[in-house]
């Protein structure tokens, strides 16, 4: 674990609150037992990068036999990024993964034209009590694959690439930052880590992405001497220096951003697209339901249900 020596931090309070361009207080909703945050989209931002869509999962503490069971659904037009901080996950998908993730691993599964995946708690978990606490993000895929074949990969802890120095620990997840790249493939420019601060140590953020945001997962930061606490996201103005400081009992947080995407993107349910016409092809071929003959499939180890189709 090395921190980039090229690093001149210099001082949070170096910049004006100005800087951030949009700030996000995520909605809440209760899914029974456990609630999720949702950051991604928002009223006055639809996207950081490549990324459409940001849930935070808990943190829930579950007893003897609870657990989270997300029947099969598709997804279509985007990539999904499933990271745990507690409680594990089991993940099925209609490309053949069967796949269980844990804290400090990634599953990235790309939808392109059309993918069917579950999430389950697992056996072992639901044997006593278990934490579930954790992100799934989406980022929307560039035009030119939004018609691939769906895909899926799973990297270990040990595979991330980890930075740091005392009191700072980043593990990145996607893309490039810092000198760093991280072995998922990746389909646009992008960046997304785990960062841990301790107490008072200070962080500044990829300067080399257009589109730069932040998720406080626990603790606070301040940023042009004024307090962010989670959990909020912020988004900065392209090109500023930006440097953080956590607060008096340290801070995690998600760094995130890349590339603008050209054009916006429609999303309905679970589908992500360009135009709407992709979507609404979508819409007919889930009703439909010929599993295996048109755009989607069940896992095939999980076609008892699934989800389906909303009214509207």
């Amino acid at each position: 674990m090395s921190w980039n020596p090229s690093f001149e931090p210099g001082c949070p309070d170096a910049i004006d609150a100005d800087a951030i361009e949009t700030l996000i207080v995520p909605r809440s909703r209760d899914l029974g037992g456990f609630e999720v945050r949702r950051a991604l989209p928002a009223p006055k931002r639809q996207m950081v990068g490549p990324f459409i869509f940001f849930d935070q999962a808990g943190p829930a503490e579950l007893l003897t036999g609870q657990g989270v069971d997300v029947r099969p659904h598709p997804h279509s037009g985007l990539g999904t990024v499933t990271y745990l901080f507690r409680g594990e996950f089991h993940h099925r998908d209609s490309t053949g993964a069967n796949q269980i993730i844990r804290p400090g691993e990634l599953n990235w599964m790309i939808a392109g034209r059309g993918v069917t995946h579950s999430e389950r708690t697992t056996t072992a978990a639901r044997s006593g009590p278990s934490s579930l606490f954790g992100i799934q993000t989406w980022l929307a895929l560039p035009e030119s694959h939004e018609e691939m074949q769906p895909a899926f990969e799973h990297h270990g802890r040990d595979a991330l690439p980890v930075i740091g120095d005392e009191g700072v620990s980043v593990r990145l997840i996607l893309g490039s930052a810092y000198g760093e790249h991280a072995p998922a493939s990746m389909l646009s420019e992008a960046f997304y880590a785990d960062v841990q601060l301790d107490a008072g140590h200070r962080l500044p953020l990829p300067d080399d992405h257009e589109d730069r945001g932040i998720y406080i997962v626990e603790g606070s930061i301040s940023i042009a001497g004024q307090e962010y606490r989670a959990p909020q996201m912020m988004i900065f103005r392209p090109g500023d220096r930006i440097t953080v400081a956590a607060g008096d009992r340290g801070a995690r947080l998600m760094i995130l951003g890349g590339a603008t995407l050209p054009g916006p993107r429609y999303i309905w349910w679970n589908f992500v697209a360009s135009s709407r016409e992709r979507i609404e092809e979508a819409k007919a071929d889930w009703r439909a339901e010929n599993w295996g003959i048109g755009r989607f499939d069940l896992p095939p180890d999980d076609r008892l249900e699934h989800i389906l189709l909303p009214e509207r």
